[in-house]
């Protein structure tokens, strides 16, 4: 005989009767899939709503305000800026100053490359007593993204140096090693507090201040500050300096291209030099400004246009003259963009000139 399977003599209809009632029950005690769709997008745009618009709101200007000063961005990555001899500035000692209080900034003394054998192994105190030699002392205000471990810092503090000149090379507030955070004051303040440190040491040298980009906003409200005080910078290299008189119209300004790159923001949120955050009012300056002024700028300079860089060379001009006041520009095929004018074989003999002319 056949061995009959079990489960084949179960009643068919007990079976399917039974799923029948487990299904009309499942259907009855849940909601369908689209309604458990609408009701998560109805507490999502709820949250949105509710936290994510007014957090935004609140905290957007922060934001901004990283993006203008992209201190947070430190190139070159994973250097030790205590160690200036790592970007062979072997005749260079790192230095902290305060700033104010709770502001430490970090320095770069770079002294004339004819003294780098005696700097072997030297202290903070005789780098100090070398500013005082006759040698003419440059501070070097860089701009807004990385530090001054940047190769065309380095580059520049190189040229300097070969001339026989000092160079101070210090990190805003927010930058690089330094503390605290960036704003427009500040940055002043920062600079204020090298130059005075640099005049209480150098004597009757000769004090430099060279801009760029950034630093020369930085420069020119320095420069506004110490003639409050009766004070002349004893001259000042402005190099691809911006204006935001001539630049008021993204994507012109200098701080836009940090900015308007995320599509649509503009039409939901004001600029932030609308709101007079960061003003650097170059232009006005430079019509009180009494110091000679090289201007150096690259034809093909994507940030600031070369036209915007004559305009102001004029301002300038008209406030003084064209002797104390000279514009030097570099050819667009030479390819230099915005900071490639330290590669320019011509231009230590242009600085020379400049230091000589003072």
């Amino acid at each position: 005989m056949k061995r009959r399977d079990v489960k084949q003599n179960e009643p068919s209809s007990d079976n399917s009767g039974v799923q029948r009632t487990s299904k009309s029950k499942k259907k009855e005690g849940t909601r369908s899939p689209q309604s458990q769709g609408w009701l998560k997008k109805g507490l999502l745009a709820f949250f949105v709503i509710l936290v994510v618009v007014p957090f935004s709101v609140k905290m957007l200007p922060e934001l901004i305000q990283h993006f203008v000063y992209t201190h947070r961005i430190r190139l070159p990555f994973f250097v030790d800026l205590s160690r200036p001899a790592d970007f062979s500035l072997n005749h260079t000692i790192n230095v902290y100053l305060t700033s104010e209080e709770g502001i430490s900034l970090g320095v770069w003394h770079t002294v004339p490359e004819s003294r780098w054998k005696e700097a072997q192994g030297k202290d903070l105190a005789w780098y100090q007593n070398t500013l005082s030699d006759g040698s003419p002392v440059f501070i070097y205000l860089h701009g807004n993204t990385g530090t001054r471990a940047a190769p065309h810092r380095v580059g520049v503090a190189k040229i300097l140096s070969a001339l026989g000149y000092h160079v101070l090379m210090p990190d805003y507030r927010g930058f690089g090693d330094s503390t605290g955070e960036p704003t427009e004051s500040g940055l002043t303040t920062d600079a204020l507090c090298v130059y005075n440190w640099v005049k209480e040491r150098s004597g009757n040298s000769l004090v430099i201040i060279w801009g760029h980009s950034l630093g020369t906003g930085v420069a020119t409200n320095t420069a506004d500050k110490l003639l409050e005080q009766g004070v002349v910078f004893d001259g000042v290299i402005l190099e691809g300096a911006f204006n935001t008189v001539r630049q008021n119209i993204p994507p012109f300004n200098p701080f836009a291209w940090r900015y308007w790159k995320f599509p649509g923001l503009g039409y939901l949120y004001r600029a932030p030099w609308e709101d007079y955050k960061f003003v650097f009012p170059t232009e006005e300056n430079l019509k009180k400004m009494r110091s000679p002024i090289l201007f150096l700028h690259s034809e093909d300079d994507h940030l600031v246009p070369i036209e915007v860089a004559q305009q102001t060379y004029k301002v300038a001009a008209r406030a003084q003259n064209t002797e104390r006041v000279k514009l030097v520009t570099f050819e667009r095929s030479l390819g230099y963009l915005h900071n490639g004018l330290y590669r320019d074989p011509r231009l230590p003999e242009i600085i020379k000139r400049f230091v000589k002319s003072l």
